[in-house]
Formats: C-alpha cells, structure tokens, sequence
C-alpha cells in the first residue's frame, strides 16, 4: 500500500466541512469523518478505483451519503489527497495546488 499525503488545504477543507455538520447535528461530523477515512483506505488499497477526473493522472471519489468528492493522484510511492470539495461549490478551484 502506498503513504497517504493529504494536501494542508484538503485538510482543512475536511474541518471545516466536519464543523459544520457537528453543528447541524451532533455526530454528523463524525459520520462524515468516518466515511472519508474508509474512501481513503479504499483508494489506498486499489488506486484506481475512483473515476479518471479531466485532469491527467488525478481521480475522484464520490463520499457515500455526503455531497463530496475526493481528489487523488497516485504517485511512484504515495497516494496525493488533492482535495475534498463539496461536489456543488466552485468545480476546479484546487486544480493549481502542488505537491507539499
């Protein structure tokens, strides 16, 4: 299995959309949460599970119950979370972010 790297702004992405669930609904956050850290471990085990995206190299997932999609490349020795973005809101804003 290839090391997960998470890109600092897809983490934040990923606080904010789990605050703002926790205060629709306590454990909402926590349901979100938990359903992003199984995609991951699925892509993690089979990186070509998501659909081919616009971009060369980069795919997407779609969040079960969740309106939101992970962005991922596989790379020589690790797996690159792009983002997490809301499938609604600004389609493409993280598409110039790099590698950290």
């Amino acid at each position: 299995m290839k090391f997960i790297v998470i890109h600092t702004e897809a983490r934040k992405e990923l606080d904010d959309a789990i605050a703002y669930y926790e205060s629709q609904k306590i454990g909402l956050g926590l349901d979100l949460l938990s359903e992003v850290e199984k995609v991951i471990r699925k892509i993690q085990q089979n990186p070509n599970l998501g659909t081919p995206y616009k971009i060369a190299g980069v795919r997407r997932y779609s969040i079960q119950s969740f309106p939101y999609l992970i962005f991922y490349s596989e790379m020589a020795d690790i797996l690159w979370i792009i983002a997490i973005a809301h499938g609604k809101r600004k389609p493409g804003y993280w598409k110039n972010r790099q590698i950290e």
